[in-house]
């Protein structure tokens, strides 16, 4: 069996679980973890059984792949090089903390000839795969994400940091341009917009409210889907699903789906590494990325934020 070589860029919250998924493959050979805070890449190399680097340098000419998990403002000046010298990326969402940089990063790889996969975990998410084939024409969208606060991702507002990953959910599913928006936030904790709701008009007709927050008090992660004869609701946190449909006898049926559980971080690595090996397609690509990201943005240039 053919084994990838791979390292970890920044293993701090999310890229010491990369780290621990990488080094648990029969397929991957973990070469190193990277971080600029050496205490930090010595503490995860000794718990996955690799080295600690505070530079991707020593490890440029001995891998093959490499997962980028950054902070936001930094995944250009990371992962450019790494896809100019041909070296596969998952990349963290967002692709990046501006435009130009995403369309750099994506320039790169098209010079690198290489693959270029952005972390929007929730693409494998089990609910979300298990219903994706009973999703068809969606007319109306209602997706929540709310969260406590947490420190970690603040280099960055609420939208792209939380929204962003119903925004390219919802962009996969309708497959259309939008047509007009209207979006309001309020910045609670940080200097940044920390809540924010925005309602999307699609040019097929659909429309989309999606709120997001990382100042509340409970979790939830659920998008409702609403399309004719039948209306599903996903849960992301509990990996639940139900469905409620129109009969030809115009009766309404229920089906409830617990799904079986599935590490989403576990799938979307797995979906990377099998790219990489064979040079096959990824699921969230780079223009998916940018396509995401430009909806945060367009979001955030119609923001109408309270005054205080």
């Amino acid at each position: 069996m053919r084994r990838l070589k791979v390292a970890v860029i920044g293993v701090g919250y999310l890229g010491r679980f990369h780290a621990q998924k990488y080094a648990a493959m029969d397929n991957v050979d973990l070469v190193g973890v990277v971080d600029t805070d050496l205490a930090r890449a010595e503490e995860v190399a000794r718990e996955v059984g690799t080295g600690a680097f505070t530079s991707v340098d020593p490890l440029r000419d001995r891998i093959e792949a490499a997962s980028v998990a950054v902070p936001t403002t930094l995944h250009a000046e990371v992962a450019i090089p790494l896809l100019k010298a041909g070296i596969p990326v998952l990349l963290e969402k967002p692709i990046a903390g501006t435009i130009p940089e995403a369309e750099a990063i994506i320039s790169a790889m098209r010079q690198g000839g290489t693959i270029l996969q952005i972390g929007h975990l929730e693409r494998f998410n089990p609910a979300l795969l298990e219903l994706k084939g009973s999703i068809r024409d969606p007319m109306f969208i209602e997706a929540h994400r709310i969260s406590p606060f947490r420190a970690r991702g603040t280099d960055v507002d609420v939208i792209l940091d939380v929204m962003i990953h119903d925004l390219d959910i919802i962009l996969a599913l309708v497959g259309s341009p939008v047509a007009s928006m209207e979006a309001v936030g309020v910045p609670v904790l940080t200097d940044g917009v920390d809540i924010a709701n925005a309602r999307l008009r699609f040019e097929n007709g659909c429309i989309a409210n999606i709120t997001a927050s990382r100042v509340s008090a409970d979790v939830m992660r659920k998008i409702r889907i609403f399309q004719k004869d039948s209306y599903i609701s996903l849960d992301f946190a509990k990996a639940t699903a139900d469905v409620y449909s129109l009969t030809k006898a115009r009766e309404i049926t229920h089906k409830h789906l617990a799904i079986s559980e599935s590490d989403a971080l576990a799938g979307e690595i797995r979906s990377f590494v099998d790219a990489a090996l064979h040079a096959g397609s990824v699921v969230v690509d780079g223009e998916a990325g940018l396509k995401a990201l430009q909806m945060a943005y367009a979001i955030k240039d119609s923001l109408i934020v309270p005054k205080r």
